[in-house]
């Protein structure tokens, strides 16, 4: 009887197992829908766009605009709204924008200040509140400052140090309530952290580790889990990783930068799938007003990204633009899954009957 019970459990366990590994097979396919922005300085202009985000209550996106020490305003049409800030110290003033979030408790938005090194925040409808932070010093490294932020499902804030090698945590009023990681190259470690999105389903935060050229997901306490990615061109290599994003099954979207490309991965860093192609011929240097814009799905370092509602947003860094783009995820269907699902409990019980003693041998 023992022996039946233990049959039956293996049996169950190999086809939930196989179940599992069925659901989370899928394809992602991104596509080109269209584009926000064009080089330049007036209202609707952007240039060198880095950070974005999508406020909730009115669908507008929110553009770090950071040579034009703004964040620029659009509706879900490309429309242009408003600005927010301009080139300054003062309060409500940014010296080059870096990443922006919302936090979707309050409505706030938080802005990454880098030249005056350190978080403003405006409320919903882009007024004032208050600055807060310090971050690492100045140095020759290609950024530096606050780098990627994010909230976590309690309202705490995360915020890359880029030249520090660290993520800070603040809590709703400003004050840093624990430093996440050191400089290096070992698991945990960073050199230059850039990008940062946090899950919503497990809190799990994800950074790109922009000089060691991989991806880390640490868990909620801030303890890595995993690693993947080093230096190349081929699927799964990096070069320059600068923007990251989870969507809600944790596929992991990442801004290849100096390979002018958005990579796709699963929860596991399994590469999936990767769109964006360089330039032609181009170089590190701003497109200038006027000139005309590449092709859709043509980069000049892709360096920052939103997902939102099966859209992803991708600033296009040196072309002044933000390309948004449809993601499409399909799984097996469920007949599918189910004659997997059997095909595994049929291997477990052919397996179990070879290995099961004859008459003799059990006399």
């Amino acid at each position: 009887m023992e022996l039946l019970k233990s049959l039956s459990i293996t049996i169950v366990s190999a086809a939930f197992m196989v179940l599992t590994t069925a659901t989370q097979a899928k394809s992602v396919t991104l596509t080109y829908e269209r584009s926000i922005g064009s080089p330049g300085f007036e209202n609707g202009n952007l240039f060198l766009p880095q950070g974005i985000d999508v406020q909730q209550q009115t669908g507008n996106v929110f553009i770090s605009d950071s040579a034009n020490n703004r964040v620029s305003v659009f509706d879900q049409n490309g429309n242009f709204v408003k600005t927010i800030g301009s080139l300054g110290s003062g309060d409500g003033q940014f010296y080059q924008t870096a990443d922006l979030a919302f936090d979707k408790l309050t409505g706030n938005l938080y802005v990454g200040d880098v030249y005056n090194s350190e978080m403003d925040v405006f409320d919903a409808n882009g007024k004032y509140l208050k600055s807060f932070g310090k971050f690492g010093p100045q140095t020759d490294r290609p950024f530096f400052g606050p780098g990627g932020i994010a909230f976590d499902a309690s309202g705490n804030l995360y915020v890359n140090d880029y030249t520090a090698d660290t993520i800070q945590v603040f809590d709703r009023d400003g004050n840093v309530i624990r430093t996440i990681g050191s400089s290096g190259t070992a698991s945990g470690q960073f050199l230059g952290p850039s990008g940062l999105s946090i899950s919503e389903k497990s809190g799990n935060i994800y950074v790109t580790d922009f000089l060691n050229n991989r991806i880390q997901v640490l868990n909620s306490q801030g303890e890595p889990i995993l690693v993947f990615g080093e230096l190349g061109s081929e699927p799964g290599q990096f070069n320059s990783p600068v923007a990251i994003e989870v969507d809600d099954q944790e596929n992991i979207y990442v801004g290849d930068a100096l390979n002018n490309r958005v990579q796709v991965f699963d929860k596991n860093g399994n590469y999936l799938t990767s769109f964006g192609t360089a330039v032609p011929n181009a170089n590190p240097e701003p497109l200038q007003p006027g000139q005309p814009q590449p092709e859709p799905g043509q980069f000049n370092w892709a360096v920052g990204a939103h997902y939102d509602n099966d859209k992803l947003y991708v600033s296009d860094f040196y072309n002044s633009r933000v390309q948004v783009l449809n993601i499409s995820q399909q799984v097996p269907e469920p007949t599918s899954l189910l004659g997997l699902a059997l095909v595994g409990i049929g291997a477990v019980s052919v397996k179990l009957k070879r290995e099961r003693p004859t008459q003799s041998q059990e006399r």
